[in-house]
């Protein structure tokens, strides 16, 4: 009898301790894009507000944050065009704001006036204009625009009394002006050689004079990092002769440089507050923002609260180095507004993104993994694991390739990523050779490359999900955007077989096109990106039409999903429609959506929840059902 109530006790003990596998909730893709956007955040003159951009109303508004209770203000009200805020406009109540016409990227920046009307400052058809900042007597603003010639930036100076603006800086050598001096005296220029390479200078304008700060005996990337107040010193970021970028200080007098900064990631920014108090190091460590606040006249840096799986995507100081705007995102919610106060130490959190609806413990945290390649390359990857994974129970994945080429999957909020992690595929994103963030060697290992051993990455990743006991190997699809897409539709295309399934979010399948038409204020770039994927002008045509899918569309097997902005300036609408038509002659299913009011890349709520939710269907019908075709 004492045996068997033993017994009873161990199994009840045994059943107790057992860890029940939690069943998140499931949202609706409207769930997910309740959530809200914050972008920006300028201060205000008196330090009590911020001026941020948000899309609660459905595309992007101006909005005050009380920083002092966190309520928030909307101040415009559009209902077509998305409005990103610049700044307060110094000694007034007026306020600057960029915005562009359906997704096209001719940007143009207005003013809001006191009485919330808005008018165009840089009023031309054709005209890409961006803000450059403040004059150090904040009686005028620069900033640069490509009204003279649409291939080059000239730079500009335009009074905030009456709005006139004058050109301090004509670009006849096709240079892009990337810093300038307090003084007015000195202008950073920057050259793009390849996507690896770049010459730096500095122009004085009194002497007319042109001083390369690039080294010819240490070539590698080259970045402004800004002067000192007091004009004299120069800092830039270089990978030069390292794997690694660091943030150099250059005497512009004597031609001394010193190495300020340097570790085993990327500096990928830095800049000095306002009264150069504080230096702000951002890191790129392991897809993830590591911040660096440090007080300039006692060395010591700034400890934080600490903020769980957060993300500092952005700061900004206070023009009395008093306060510090910081950005954080992490893989459960949107990015965040927080102020810190240096003199309370206080950190506190103006707004919450997450829709209430939505309960972070339904939501995933990512996780960075490494996997070999075929040649036993370690690739980095970002891994989203359903809550629903098991061995018993396995879930269909997607292979997500990012945008470039030369950008970086990184930890942090995508909703549409998380909607569908909680419909229960398991998404890896897949750092392939070519990515940035892992140093140049690493980056430049796809240069005339493309759809080869990068694609090779991508499949080994497929097979990295493969080799775990919870996925269902024969249920793997492919996904991405721009040049991602151009990844998945070269994964349909030249292997056929490894994927059940395509998403391609506006992905090149036209190389030779795309290369061909690239918008005209990409001049700068144009000669790098084509020493990067090579000149449809020469016998580099060869290789692009080969790596072209639309031009081997009939090899695609399995169902596809395009997506794609009609406005689009990079990947023409031409190109998906053309994927679109050959693949459907193979009487393989496609899904098309087009977006008569979106450009590269889609920011409106309605049209996210239309195209997103789209999606969800496709991979349910043709990946998780098996559907035979």
């Amino acid at each position: 009898m004492k045996f068997l109530i033993f017994l009873t006790a161990l199994f009840s003990f045994l059943a107790c301790t057992r860890t029940e596998q939690y069943i998140p909730k499931e949202y609706s893709i409207e769930q997910f894009y309740k959530n809200s956007r914050i972008v920006g955040g300028a201060f205000s003159e008196d330090e009590t507000e911020l001026l941020v951009s948000g899309d609660k109303s459905g595309i992007f508004n101006l909005y005050e944050i009380n920083i002092k209770d966190a309520s928030k203000k909307q101040i415009t009200d559009s209902k077509k065009e998305s409005f990103f805020a610049i700044d307060y406009i110094p000694g007034t109540g007026q306020i600057l704001y960029s915005s562009d016409k359906g997704g096209n990227e001719i940007n143009h920046i207005y003013l809001l006036q006191d009485d919330r009307t808005s008018k165009d400052l840089t009023p031309n058809d054709n005209e890409k204009a961006h803000f450059f900042g403040w004059s150090e007597d904040k009686k005028s603003m620069f900033y640069i625009s490509n009204k003279r010639d649409p291939k080059y930036f000239d730079l500009y100076r335009m009074s905030i009394t009456d709005w006139d603006a004058e050109m301090i800086y004509k670009n006849e050598n096709g240079l892009d002006i990337v810093g300038g001096s307090k003084d007015e005296n000195y202008f950073a220029l920057h050259k793009t050689i390849t996507t690896s390479e770049s010459q730096l200078f500095i122009f004085n304008r009194s002497t007319n004079n042109m001083t390369e700060i690039s080294q010819s005996d240490a070539l590698g990337n080259y970045r402004s990092s800004g002067f000192s107040k007091d004009s004299k010193l120069f800092y830039y970021i270089t990978d030069a002769e390292k794997e690694f970028s660091y943030l150099v200080q250059y005497d512009i007098d004597s031609g001394e440089r010193k190495v300020i900064f340097e570790t085993d990631w990327d500096v990928m920014y830095s800049y000095l507050s306002e009264n150069e108090k504080y230096r702000v190091i951002g890191i790129n460590e392991d897809g993830k923002n590591n911040l660096i606040v440090k007080d300039n006249k006692t060395n010591k840096t700034t400890d934080f609260p600490e903020i769980p799986d957060g993300d500092i995507v952005g700061v900004g100081f206070s023009e009395s180095e008093n306060l510090m705007r910081l950005t954080v995102g992490t893989s459960k919610a949107p990015n965040n507004i927080y102020v810190y106060n240096f003199e309370s130490e206080e950190l506190k959190k103006l707004t919450n993104t997450l829709n209430p609806e939505i309960s972070p413990k339904d939501l995933v945290s990512a996780e960075v993994i490494r996997l070999k390649s075929f040649d036993g390359l370690e690739i980095p990857a970002i891994y989203y694991k359903p809550l629903t994974a098991s061995k018993n129970n396995k879930t269909p994945a997607l292979v997500w390739v990012h945008g470039g080429p030369g950008g970086q999957s990184r930890v942090g909020y995508f909703g549409l990523i998380q909607y569908l992690v909680n419909h229960g595929y398991a998404i890896l994103a897949v750092n392939n050779r070519g990515s940035s963030g892992y140093g140049k060697t690493f980056f430049k290992m796809d240069d005339l490359n493309h759809g080869d051993k990068d694609l090779k990455d991508c499949i080994w990743g497929k097979k990295w999900l493969q080799s775990q006991e919870y996925i269902d190997t024969e249920k793997i699809g492919i996904i991405g955007g721009s040049y991602g897409g151009y990844m998945t539709m070269a994964a349909m295309t030249f292997t056929p077989d490894e994927f059940k399934a395509g998403v391609n979010l506006f992905g090149v399948t036209n190389w030779l096109r795309t290369l061909k038409s690239i918008p005209p204020y990409w001049e700068s770039f144009r000669e790098a990106l084509y020493a990067e994927l090579g000149d449809p002008f020469t016998e580099d045509s060869i290789r692009l039409y080969n790596i072209s899918p639309l031009f081997h569309a009939q090899n695609v097997k399995h169902p596809i999903m395009v997506l794609q902005g009609a406005n689009d300036p990079r990947v023409l609408q031409v190109e998906s429609d053309e994927i679109v038509e050959a693949v459907r002659n193979n009487n393989v299913p496609v899904e098309y959506v087009i977006f008569p009011d979106e450009g590269h890349g889609f920011v409106k709520k309605e049209n996210e929840i239309k195209g997103y939710g789209q999606i969800l269907v496709f991979l349910d019908k043709y990946l998780k059902e098996e559907v035979v075709n």
